[in-house]
């Protein structure tokens, strides 16, 4: 083991289920209990480790597995190499993880979804972001991009696909979209729904009914508003993009544009409507969906009527039952805390801001786009 292992080695590893990586989260255990590699064990002595005091990381070497390989993290890999060079010194094989938790936050990889021809998905552990390509011949639209462009031209080339458009299916709250810069540098449509495209005059609008062309074949339009005025789903095949309308264990909140609580019931009934409209698919529609929590399968997605149980997915169970009342009372007393930096985000996929050079650090932590 070198002195540094990449985060995208880390989360490579971490999915091989004959690999036993020991990952030691060496930061405070605030930011420990607030976003973690999963699986991770912390041990906090990150402002110890930066004042190079190491007594309390050795008093607790015979906690730590000796006959594992051992990747250590903190913030940005300064720390972490500081505490691997004393594991290495105690006989440990030991390694810091570049860049540390910001390097997690920027791992891609991407999966073949199952039983979809057509559609690959890019997982984003690090912040439980979902993308997709979807492709038909040489032709593919990037659906859902993060700011890390390379990703998606590097995953269309690997395949010999071409990049012939890309859509977002909602103006997203925890990440700043790279659609508008793929379709700049390909000289290609950005599709969004008006209702979410704010002040940009880069966007070519769809709604509920158009189909967006891929190849020889389409990527059908579900308007799917309530998380998003906006927002919509995508059919392509038996795969079903549902954005942050539908989770796998969960839907999309319906309060990151307005948290006034009579603003929040309206959308939660919006996006009730919008569920059903998704009901109306066939049961073994694939949902792909762009968001996922602690979900260590690979690729993410399930059909949809696995969804219908209430011990699955408790919210759209009681869209299935046609429970108005609970599904709306059960968002509106369930929210979790906002995503980091969200309303900044919001501005910049509008067009209102520019993107700069923090643009990354925006949004970094945990995924908080589920309604509970």
């Amino acid at each position: 083991m070198n002195n540094t292992i990449s985060a995208d080695e880390v989360a490579r590893r971490l999915q091989d289920e004959s690999d036993d990586l020991f990952v030691l989260d060496v930061r405070n255990e605030d930011d420990f209990e607030e976003w973690q590699i999963p699986g991770s064990t912390n041990l906090p002595v990150y402002d110890e480790l930066l004042d190079h005091e190491f007594s309390t990381l050795e008093a607790h070497l015979d906690e730590l597995p000796e006959d594992r390989e051992i990747a250590i993290v903190c913030v940005g890999g300064v720390t972490s190499s500081r505490a691997a060079a004393v594991l290495r010194d105690n006989g440990f094989e030991a390694a810091s993880v570049a860049d540390g938790m910001n390097g997690w936050g920027r791992v891609h990889r991407a999966y073949e979804a199952d039983g979809v021809e057509g559609v690959v998905q890019i997982v984003r552990p690090g912040t439980g972001c979902l993308s997709y390509l979807v492709h038909d011949g040489e032709s593919a639209v990037a659906v859902d991009p993060s700011q890390y462009v390379d990703v998606y031209l590097n995953a269309a080339e690997e395949r010999d696909l071409d990049i012939v458009a890309v859509a977002d299916t909602h103006a997203h709250a925890d990440h700043v979209s790279g659609g508008p810069d793929i379709a700049a540098e390909h000289d290609v449509p950005y599709y969004l729904h008006e209702a979410d495209a704010g002040d940009r005059d880069d966007v070519t609008t769809v709604t509920d009914g158009d189909s967006i062309p891929v190849g020889s074949r389409e990527l059908d339009v579900l308007y799917t508003p309530g998380h998003t005025p906006g927002s919509v789903s995508f059919q392509f095949g038996d795969g079903l993009l549902s954005g942050d309308t539908l989770f796998l264990r969960s839907v999309g909140r319906p309060d990151l544009e307005d948290s006034d609580e009579d603003a929040v019931r309206t959308a939660a009934s919006e996006l009730f409507d919008s569920l059903n409209g998704l009901l109306a698919l066939d049961d073994d529609a694939v949902v792909l969906p762009g968001h996922f929590t602690d979900e260590t399968y690979r690729p993410l997605q399930t059909d949809l009527g696995a969804l219908r149980d209430e011990t699955t997915n408790e919210l759209f169970s009681y869209a299935a039952d046609g429970d108005r009342e609970s599904f709306v009372e059960t968002i509106v007393e369930s929210l979790a805390d906002e995503p980091a930096n969200y309303n900044q985000i919001k501005q910049i996929n509008w067009g209102n801001e520019r993107a700069g050079e923090d643009a990354e650090a925006l949004e970094l932590g945990p995924n908080n786009c589920a309604a509970n």
